[in-house]
C-alpha cells in the first residue's frame, strides 16, 4: 500500500465542515463518507447494481436479514466493502463517551454483527469481514475487529483505550494509515501476524544461545531458567518496568568493556529486582518484581558471542512478542529434544479463540449485556447508585472467575482467555467510568482481572515453569497497552502457584519402576523426542529419547482445581497407541481408575471430557470445551459423550460443537483433524459449525476455513435435526459384518509369480490356502491382482508337513516381524494371520459371493466379491449374496445414513463405515417380490458396468469414476482427464443407473417425494459441501425418517418381530410373524393438550433481562404477548426491560408488526 499523508489544510477544511455538525444521519452519512475518502485518497464506493452479488463496494448494499421466526428482514447496509468492512453510519447528536452516545454505538455493532451473519456464503468466500466501523457523523469513528474472519465476537479494535478515532485525530498520520490500511488492506492490521514475525525472531535468538550454552557444558534446566530470567528483563525494559533499554545498554556496555563482569553485574541486577531498591549499575530505584522468578540467581558467565546474542534478542521490541504462541516456541527453544521444531508449525491463535470465545466469552458477555441492561433501568428511574452497585457487583464476580486447563501446556489458551477477559473488564471499567466521571475506576484500583484466575495442570515441569511466565508477560503486556505505563502495586509478579506441575488425571501414593525379564527398567519413547528423516525429510520420534514406565500404587482419581469455566487441549493420543505413548503401568492405572465411566477403547482425551462433564453436569463448573480428535463422534468415543447427554435427572447439552476443523499438532506441527466442543448443563439448544471450505496459501501459517453456522439441539454424534446417534442396533442385522484379515505381516501377500514358484497349480490343496486377496486400493484404484497365504485351521506342524515351501517363505519372511511384537498370541501363532477372522469365515461359509465396502473412502461404494477372494481388514464385508440389499446399500438412502452415522478418518478426512453404527442400525427396506427383482437388477448391472469398463482400461478407478460423476451432477466444467474418464467410464450411463436404482428403493420405502428431491443431485456417495438449502432439508427429512423406521423396528424387535437379512443364516428355526405394517406407521398417540404453567418473573433485573432474551430468542413477541409468558403479567417490568435490551443494542422494536426481536 502506497505511503500517504493528508493536506493538514484539507484536515482542517474537513474538520471545520463536519465537526459537530447536527443535521440527519439521512441526509449527511453519504457526503460525510464521500468526503472521507477524498481527505484519504481512497475509493468511492461504486454505483449500486440491480445483481445483489456485484456490489462489492456500495452504499446501502441489500441484505435478507434472518429472524428467529424463520423470516427474513430487508435490510440495507449503510456502506459495505468485501472482505474489508460493514460500516453502519449514525448522526448521534450525543456528547462524545457520554452513556447515550455509547449505547447507540454499541445498538449499532450489534446491528451491524446482525448483518454479517446474513451476508450469503458466496459473500464471504474468504471468511466474514475483519472490522465492523461505526461513524458518529460529526463526531467520531469506532472500530472493532475480528480477524478469525469466521463470525466471532467483535472487539474494540486496537483496544478499548483506542478504538475511538476522534475527527481531530485526523490530524494524526498514524490514524490516517489505520484507515486507509481498514480500506485498503485490512489484514495487515492484524497485530497477531506482526507479532507472530517478532515471537519467532525472538524464539530463534534465543534457541541459538541456549545451544551454544549446552556446548558450553552447562546443564539445560540451568540454561533454561537463565534465559527465563534475561527474556522477561527485556521485556520489563521494554514495558518501562525498567528504565527503557537500560537492560539492553547494560549487555552492550558490558561486551565492550568487561565480558568477564556479565554473571556479577546480571546477578546484582537481578537480586534488585526481587528485592526492590536502588540499582548502582542502572543508578535508578528498581521496584520489586519477586514472585519468585528471580529466587535461587544463579548467571551464567557468557563469552562475547554469546552476550552479542542476547544483544540481538533484546532489540526486538518484546512489547508485540505474541503470548498466544511464545509459550510453544519458547518450550521448544530451551528444551534441546524440541529445538528442531522451532521451524513446525504452531497451533494459530484464531484456531484457540474458535474454542474460548464460546466456552468463556460469550457467556461472560451475555452476563455483562444484562448487568448492562439493569444499569439502563435503574438510571432511566434516576437510580444511579443502584446501576453503579450492578456495574461494580460484576466487576469483582468477573475479577473472581476462576478458569482451568488441565492441560495448560504453555499456557496458549489460558493467555487467549485472559486477553479477552481483560478486554471485557475494559468495557466495564469504561461504563464506571462514565457514570462516575473517573472515580468508580479509581476505587476499583487493586482489584482486576490477573493471572491468579487462570489456573492450569502440566506434567511437564518445564511446560509448566514457561506457562506462568507467559500469563505475567501477557497481563502486563495488557495492561501497557491499555494505559501507556505499567503503574502497579508491588511486588509486581507474585507467585500464586496457579499452575500445578503433575498429572490431570492420577493420583497415586507411590510409584516404582516397571521391571523387564533381565530386570532393568522399561523404557519407552519419551513422546518429545524428534528427528528428521533421513529418507523423506520429515519429523519421525527419535527413538534414542526414552522414559521410565512406573507402576503405580492406589491410584485414584485427580482433584482438579475449582473452576467456574474448563478449557483446553488435552493429548492426542488414540486408545490403540496409549500403551506404547504411556506404558502399560500408567495405562493399567488410568483405565482401573475409570472403569465404567469411560471405556478402553477411548482416546485418551476423553478422560478428559468425561472429568469436565461431570464437574459442569453437578454445578462445580459452568461449561467446558475441549479439543478432541474428529474421532469423537465415532462409537467408540461417543459412549463416553451419550450418557451425559441422556442423562435424565442432570444432562449434559453441547451449546457448541464444530465436528471436523483442521488444526496443527503441537508435537510436530503436523497437520491433523479435530472436533470441538462446549458442553453446558441441562436441556439447552446449541450452535454447530461445519467446515464448508478450506484454503491455504503461501503467506498464511494455517488454512482458512468457511463456516456454516446452525442452531438447535446438537447430539453425541455432532449433528443437528435428525438424532441418528440415537439409533440402536437391529437384530435383523446382526451377524453378517465383519471387517477383512488383519496380517501382521506383509510376507504373507504373494505375487502370482511367487504362488507359481511355491507351487499353486501343481501342489493339491495349495489353492485352497493361497487365495485371491483384496485391500481397499485394489477396490477404489486399481487392483494388484495379489494373492495371500492363509493358513487359517492348520498347525505349524501341519504347514511344514503338507506344504514346506510355503512354511519356509512365511517362515522366513513373517516369523522375524512377528518375534518382535508384544502381543503373546500374535508373537507365538508366527504362520496364522493376527486377526484371522473366525467369525467373518463362518458368516461367509456357503455363500457363492458377498458385498464389500471399503472401511474409509472417498466415495461410499459397495461390490459383490467371490468368497474365493479374502478381504483385507480395510474392507467392511456382509455376509449376504442378495442382489437386493446390494441395492439398497448402494442407494442414496444409504449413503445418506452411512455419512450422518459413520465418522471421518485419514489424511483425507475422508468418510468411515463403522459397521456397528452405519449397518447394523439401518432399518432395510421391505420389498416384495417385484420390488426385489427390480432393484437387484439394477444393483447388478452398476457393479457389472463398472467392472467391465475397468476390465476394458486399466487405467480407470472407481474413485476416478465418481468424482466425474460427482461433477457432473454438480454442473461442474469437465477437464480433458475428465473427460477421458467420462468417455471410459461410461460416466453418463452409471449415473443413470445410479437414478434408476434410488428412484426404485424410495419407492420401496413408499417415500417417493423425497425421490423427487434428492435423485440425481451431487453428494450422494460422497460429503458435499454448499449444498442448496432444499437439498438440505430433504436429506434432513430423510434422516428422520430413517431414525423412526429404526426405533420403530427396535420397539417390534422387543416383541420378538425380527426382519432378518438372511434369516436362513441367522434364525433357521424361527418363523416369521407377520406385522401389519399399514397400522403401524399410521397409528398415532393422542396426547392431551395442557396449557403451560407460567414462570414467576424473575425480581433481580438482570435475571429479568436474561429471561427476556431467551424469550425473544425463540420468536418475536409483542409486550402484551411476552408479559402472558409469566404470572400475573408484569407488563410494566417487560416494558422497562425490553427498553434496556434496546438500549444495549441486544433487542429491537418492529414498528410494522409491534414485535420485539432479538438483534
Amino acid at each position: 500500500m502506497e505511503a500517504f499523508n493528508a493536506d493538514p489544510s484539507a484536515v482542517d477544511t474537513f474538520l471545520k465542515r463536519w465537526k459537530g455538525n447536527s443535521g440527519s444521519e439521512r441526509a449527511n452519512f453519504q457526503s460525510f463518507m464521500l468526503d472521507l475518502c477524498t481527505l484519504l485518497n481512497l475509493p468511492h464506493p461504486d454505483p449500486g447494481d440491480g445483481d445483489t452479488s456485484q456490489n462489492s463496494y456500495v452504499f446501502e448494499r441489500f441484505i435478507a436479514s434472518a429472524r428467529v421466526d424463520g423470516n427474513t428482514d430487508n435490510r440495507y447496509i449503510d456502506l459495505y466493502r468485501r472482505d474489508c468492512f460493514v460500516l453502519e453510519g449514525k448522526q448521534t447528536g450525543k456528547e462524545l463517551a457520554s452513556r447515550s452516545q455509547q449505547n447507540a454505538i454499541n445498538a449499532a455493532v450489534a446491528q451491524a454483527e446482525r448483518y454479517i451473519r446474513g451476508l450469503p456464503q458466496d459473500e464471504v468466500e474468504h471468511g466474514r469481514p475483519p472490522f465492523i466501523v461505526i461513524v458518529d457523523v460529526g463526531n467520531a469513528i469506532y472500530t472493532f475487529s475480528e480477524f478469525t474472519r469466521s463470525g466471532g465476537n467483535y472487539v474494540p479494535f486496537p483496544d478499548p483505550r483506542h478504538y475511538e478515532i476522534r475527527l481531530d485525530d485526523l490530524h494524526k498520520p498514524t490514524v490516517q494509515h489505520r484507515i486507509r490500511q481498514l480500506w485498503l488492506a485490512p489484514d495487515q492490521l492484524d497485530p497477531s501476524k506482526h507479532a507472530a514475525r517478532v515471537t519467532k525472531e525472538v524464539s530463534a535468538k534465543l534457541a541459538e544461545l541456549a545451544k551454544s550454552l549446552e556446548q558450553s557444558g552447562y546443564e539445560v534446566a540451568r540454561v533454561a531458567s537463565f534465559l527465563k530470567r534475561c527474556l522477561f528483563t527485556m521485556f520489563a525494559e521494554d514495558v518501562e518496568l525498567l528504565p527503557k533499554a537500560s537492560f539492553q545498554n547494560l549487555l552492550i556496555d558490558i561486551k565492550d568493556r568487561n565480558p568477564e563482569a556479565f554473571p556479577h553485574a546480571v546477578q546484582a541486577l537481578w537480586e534488585t529486582m526481587n528485592s526492590g531498591g536502588y540499582s548502582e549499575r542502572l543508578m535508578q530505584t528498581v521496584r520489586c518484581f519477586n514472585g519468585g522468578l528471580f529466587r535461587g540467581i544463579d548467571p551464567i558467565p557468557l563469552n562475547v558471542q554469546q552476550i552479542q546474542l542476547l544483544i540481538d534478542a533484546s532489540k526486538a521490541d518484546w512489547r508485540f512478542v505474541e503470548p498466544a504462541i511464545f509459550g510453544t516456541l519458547l518450550e521448544r527453544a530451551l528444551d534441546p529434544r524440541e529445538r528442531h521444531k522451532l521451524g513446525a508449525h504452531y497451533t494459530p491463535r484464531a484456531y484457540v479463540e474458535r474454542l474460548v470465545i464460546p466456552t468463556l466469552i460469550e457467556p461472560l458477555r451475555e452476563q455483562w449485556g444484562d448487568i448492562r441492561g439493569a444499569a439502563e433501568t435503574f438510571l432511566r428511574q434516576g437510580k444511579t447508585e443502584k446501576a453503579l452497585q450492578e456495574i461494580k457487583a460484576f466487576h469483582y464476580r468477573l475479577c473472581e472467575t476462576r478458569v482451568l486447563d488441565p492441560a495448560c501446556g504453555s499456557a496458549n489458551f489460558l493467555y487467549v482467555a485472559l486477553e479477552h477477559m481483560k478486554r471485557l473488564e475494559g468495557e466495564v471499567l469504561g461504563f464506571m467510568s462514565e457514570l462516575t466521571r473517573g472515580q468508580g475506576v479509581l476505587e476499583s484500583e487493586g482489584l482486576t482481572v490477573d493471572p491468579h484466575q487462570f489456573l492450569g495442570l502440566e506434567i511437564n515441569p518445564r511446560a509448566a515453569q514457561i506457562a506462568e511466565l507467559v500469563l505475567w508477560i501477557g497481563y502486563l503486556q495488557w495492561h501497557y497497552r491499555l494505559s501507556d505505563r505499567l503503574d502497579l502495586p508491588e511486588p509486581i509478579l507474585r507467585d500464586f502457584k496457579n499452575v500445578e506441575c503433575r498429572d490431570a488425571l492420577l493420583e497415586f501414593d507411590s510409584r516404582v519402576p516397571e521391571m523387564d525379564e533381565n530386570g532393568e527398567p522399561v523404557t519407552i519413547w519419551d513422546g518429545i523426542s524428534m528427528r528428521v528423516s533421513p529418507v523423506t525429510g520429515e519429523l519421525i520420534p527419535d527413538e534414542t529419547g526414552r522414559t521410565t514406565v512406573y507402576r503405580y500404587h492406589n491410584p485414584r482419581k485427580a482433584v482438579w482445581p475449582e473452576a467456574d469455566y474448563i478449557i483446553g487441549n488435552p493429548p492426542f493420543i488414540g486408545a490403540s497407541t496409549m500403551r506404547r505413548s504411556l506404558g502399560d503401568g500408567y495405562v493399567d492405572a488410568v483405565r482401573q481408575v475409570f472403569k465404567g465411566v469411560v471405556p478402553d477403547s477411548a482416546d485418551f482425551v476423553m478422560y478428559w471430557w468425561h472429568t469436565a462433564a461431570d464437574k459442569v453436569r453437578y454445578g462445580s463448573a459452568q461449561r467446558f470445551g475441549f479439543i478432541t480428535t474428529n474421532s469423537l463422534s465415532q462409537t467408540f468415543n461417543r459412549r463416553v459423550v451419550e450418557p451425559h447427554l441422556s442423562d435424565a435427572k442432570n444432562p449434559l447439552s453441547l451449546a457448541f460443537a464444530v465436528p471436523d476443523h483442521p488444526w496443527v499438532d503441537v508435537n510436530d506441527g503436523a497437520a491433523v483433524r479435530i472436533a470441538m466442543t462446549v458442553g453446558v448443563a441441562g436441556e439447552q439448544p446449541g450452535q454447530l459449525l461445519r467446515v464448508i471450505k478450506e484454503t491455504s496459501s503461501e503467506n498464511r501459517e494455517v488454512r482458512e476455513v468457511q463456516l456454516s453456522h446452525s442452531g438447535g439441539k446438537v447430539f453425541a454424534n455432532l449433528t443437528m435435526g435428525a438424532d441418528v446417534a440415537s439409533a440402536k442396533a437391529l437384530m435383523a442385522n446382526s451377524s453378517l459384518t465383519s471387517r477383512g484379515v488383519m496380517l501382521f505381516g506383509s510376507g504373507f501377500i504373494v505375487t502370482s509369480e511367487e504362488a507359481t514358484s511355491l507351487g499353486l497349480g501343481e501342489v493339491e490343496g495349495l489353492e485352497k490356502i493361497i487365495r485371491e486377496y483384496r485391500n481397499g486400493r485394489d477396490l477404489t484404484q486399481k487392483s494388484r491382482g495379489a494373492k495371500v497365504i492363509d493358513l487359517f485351521g492348520l498347525k505349524a506342524s501341519e504347514v511344514r508337513d503338507y506344504y514346506p515351501a510355503v512354511y519356509q517363505w512365511v517362515r522366513e519372511r513373517v516369523k522375524p516381524e512377528r518375534d518382535q511384537n508384544r502381543d503373546k498370541s500374535i508373537r507365538e501363532n508366527w504362520w496364522l494371520h493376527g486377526r484371522p477372522r473366525p467369525e467373518w469365515r463362518s458368516f461367509a461359509q456357503g455363500l457363492s459371493c458377498y458385498i464389500a465396502t471399503v472401511e474409509t473412502t472417498k466415495h461410499r461404494l459397495f461390490t459383490s466379491l467371490s468368497t474365493d477372494i479374502l478381504p483385507d481388514n480395510m474392507l467392511v464385508n456382509v455376509a449376504v449374496d442378495d442382489p437386493a440389499v446390494l441395492g439398497i446399500l448402494s442407494s442414496r438412502i444409504h449413503g445418506a445414513w452411512a455419512l450422518a452415522a459413520g465418522g471421518r478418518l485419514g489424511i483425507g478426512n475422508d468418510p468411515r463405515y463403522n459397521k456397528t453404527r452405519c449397518f447394523e442400525t439401518f432399518p432395510f427396506a421391505e420389498l416384495n417380490d417385484d420390488q426385489a427383482a427390480k432393484v437387484g437388477a439394477l444393483a447388478k448391472r452398476i457393479d457389472d458396468h463398472r467392472k467391465s469398463q475397468q476390465a476394458a482400461y486399466g487405467a480407470l478407478t472407481l474413485t476416478g469414476m465418481y468424482n466425474v460423476l460427482e461433477k457432473l451432477r454438480a454442473g461442474e466444467e469437465l477437464t480433458d482427464k475428465d473427460k477421458t474418464i467420462h468417455r471410459q467410464g461410461l460416466v453418463s450411463v452409471l449415473g443413470e443407473l445410479h437414478d434408476n436404482l434410488d428412484c426404485a428403493v424410495f419407492e420401496a420405502y413408499g417415500w417417493p417425494d423425497l425421490a423427487d428431491k434428492l435423485v440425481g443431485l451431487p453428494g450422494a456417495t460422497t460429503p458435499f459441501p454448499g449444498k442448496p438449502a432444499d437439498q438440505v432439508e430433504a436429506e434432513e427429512e430423510l434422516l428422520m425418517r430413517l431414525v423412526a423406521l429404526n426405533k420403530q423396528r427396535t420397539e417390534e424387535e422387543s416383541r420378538g418381530i425380527v426382519r432378518w437379512l438372511r434369516p436362513e443364516y441367522q434364525s433357521p428355526t424361527e418363523v416369521q410373524t407377520e406385522v401389519d405394517m399399514a397400522s403401524k406407521s399410521t397409528a398415532t398417540k393422542q396426547v392431551t393438550a395442557t396449557s403451560k404453567i407460567k414462570d414467576t418473573f424473575p425480581k433481580a433485573i438482570p435475571d429479568q433481562l436474561r429471561v427476556l432474551r431467551a424469550a425473544l430468542a425463540e420468536r418475536p413477541y409483542t409486550t402484551e404477548r411476552l408479559a402472558e409468558r409469566f404470572k400475573r403479567k408484569p407488563v410494566k417490568s417487560v416494558e422497562e426491560g425490553l427498553l434496556s435490551l434496546a438500549a444495549v443494542g441486544v433487542a429491537e422494536f418492529d414498528a410494522e408488526t409491534k414485535t420485539w426481536q432479538v438483534i
